[in-house]
């Protein structure tokens, strides 16, 4: 297993593979600027092993981060030839790293599964054109052929979300190699604690009205949507918003809360993993957001860690996105477009005047997660499929 952003429900799955007998490798990047998973806990059958390069991987400086990416893949590759997998299971990675584990795996005649969490292509032709607006578009095209070249020559894949499907099979995917399997949030993990919890207690924000965000804040996100619900509801000594990330979009909240003095914007960075259900349990609303252009591209795992924690949801995300579609389905909140940051804050007030929203939206994201997120049926339709690759090679 290789899941290069170290997430919470992708260890959830080894874990639980190895309780099946199996022995299972999981590595990931102790150089990304992540929120991760409980990684410390010993569980028979299962080796977790963080990866590094000794330096932070520069996210938002394409050739030294595609250099960097090339060079871990390398170092991946390595650990899979060690381990003689007869499955490789690998998401969250650039297609360089995946090219570079499908290659490793194949030596020994196993198998690898690509499993596509975002498409990158489709943000660099977006991206690209606009930094580099002789050579963008080439370079985007070339990029976009060779990622959906690694997907080709998988042996399988599995989609995260029914989006995935149709524009991989546009770019020449096989129909046949894609399993959708949705994503999840491990649910006996995270649990709803009370509001005012020791997280809470510790950081000032029991006994006030919280708005809540966790996760990473990068190109695909908006934080001026979380600058200016706290402009607006600054005059609210009871209100708080709180943004627990790192890197990009947190820079820019900073200087945002410098400049406008915003005292009820607190910044934290990312918490440790058993820390997560007081941090999320903190809030009255837990909120999203996602840009337009990454509507069928991304599907925001901070929703699903939500659902878990019996919070209401306050999302900005494009109508055909499979979380907008979650939330608004399950009835667990309230989701507006990516484009309308005043409905965004006319939607957070809503909650503040009409408490009993609260509640119910909480008890119904609660109940789709344990619907849905059920490891033993999960971990059985992947095992299903590895199996019927062993048998095919």
């Amino acid at each position: 297993m290789h899941d290069y952003c170290g997430h919470p429900f992708q260890i959830e799955l080894s874990r639980w593979l190895a309780r099946q007998g199996h022995q299972v490798c999981h590595c990931y990047s102790q150089d990304i600027e992540s929120p991760r998973g409980e990684m410390s806990r010993v569980t028979p059958g299962l080796a977790i092993e963080a990866l590094s390069q000794g330096r932070p991987v520069p996210k938002y400086k394409l050739m030294r981060r595609s250099l960097q990416e090339r060079q871990y893949g390398t170092l991946a590759a390595a650990r899979v030839r060690a381990f003689h997998a007869d499955i490789v299971l690998s998401g969250n990675a650039p297609p360089a790293i995946q090219s570079a584990l499908q290659h490793a795996v194949r030596e020994s005649g196993g198998a690898f599964v690509y499993w596509l969490q975002d498409i990158v292509s489709a943000v660099l032709d977006r991206v690209l054109p606009q930094r580099l607006p002789l050579a963008g578009r080439a370079i985007a095209a070339r990029f976009r052929a060779y990622e959906y070249g690694v997907m080709k020559r998988s042996d399988a894949i599995v989609a995260i979300s029914e989006d995935f499907v149709e524009r991989c099979v546009r770019e020449g995917v096989p129909r046949e190699k894609i399993l959708v399997q949705h994503n999840w949030a491990p649910l006996a993990e995270i649990v709803p604690t009370s509001r005012n919890n020791a997280w809470a207690e510790k950081h000032d924000l029991a006994d006030k009205f919280v708005f809540l965000f966790s996760g990473t804040l990068g190109l695909k996100h908006n934080p001026g949507f979380l600058s200016r619900l706290a402009e607006s509801l600054r005059e609210r000594q009871d209100v708080v918003v709180a943004v627990v990330s790192q890197g990009l979009g947190r820079q820019w909240l900073e200087e945002e809360v410098a400049s406008k003095k915003l005292r009820n914007l607190k910044l934290f960075d990312f918490q440790p993993f058993d820390q997560l259900s007081n941090v999320l349990g903190s809030a009255n609303v837990l909120t999203a957001i996602l840009e337009p252009f990454a509507g069928e591209l991304s599907v925001p795992s901070k929703i699903l860690s939500y659902l878990c924690a019996e919070r209401a949801l306050l999302a900005a995300l494009p109508a055909e996105n499979l979380s907008s579609r979650i939330v608004r389905g399950s009835g667990a909140g309230k989701v507006v477009s990516p484009s309308d940051v005043e409905g965004f804050i006319a939607a957070a007030k809503s909650f503040i005047d009409e408490p009993a929203q609260l509640s119910r939206c909480a008890a119904a994201g609660r109940a789709y997660a344990e619907s849905n997120f059920d490891i033993d049926r999960i971990g059985n339709r992947f095992l299903e499929l590895f199996r019927s690759l062993c048998r095919a090679r």
